[in-house]
């Protein structure tokens, strides 16, 4: 799965497979990584990484979590970039949105074509992955520059799909 974390205020992509007690991730371009991660009593987690060993801490907060590890609080909130938030939706800067694959797919249906019109939250583009189909959609309103992909393209993970202004 992939997703968009901050810690501390800084924002990246994180994208996480579990199988069992091994969680392999990568941060943004970096490298991918494996740990073993086991929860020893409620929100008290075990963690083996590169042969050293943590305990990590987790305090759910409002709209984040606090994670403490070895005396350091972090604060950590995770989105999923497929899913709309209001949050979200409010962006109307002057930058461009870029509407991001979060995994390899399939492109299903296109819903906008470029030179239209669209407004905050609205389905861009339907994506299957994983025999799923998960519909994109825009975090703020403007007008669609460009569509990089066609019906039945298929896509890797973090390729630009729609272009907003």
């Amino acid at each position: 799965m992939t997703f968009d974390v901050d810690i501390d205020g800084v924002v990246t992509r994180l994208q996480v497979h579990r199988d069992g007690g091994t969680c392999r991730f990568r941060f943004g371009q970096q490298e991918e990584r494996s740990a073993q991660l086991t929860e020893v009593e409620p929100n008290v987690y075990s963690v083996l990484l590169d042969g050293r060993s943590y305990e990590a801490r987790a305090e759910p907060g409002e709209d984040c979590a606090w994670i403490t590890i070895r005396g350091h609080r972090f604060r950590v909130a995770i989105t999923d970039p497929r899913r709309w938030s209001r949050k979200g939706a409010g962006a109307q800067g002057a930058e461009r949105e870029n509407v991001i694959a979060a995994m390899p797919g399939k492109i299903v249906r296109v819903l906008v074509k470029a030179g239209e019109s669209v407004a905050a939250g609205q389905g861009i583009l339907v994506v299957e992955a994983m025999k799923m189909q998960n519909e994109m959609k825009t975090r703020r309103g403007g007008q669609v520059v460009a569509v990089a992909v066609r019906e039945g393209d298929t896509v890797a993970a973090g390729a630009v799909l729609a272009t907003i202004e």
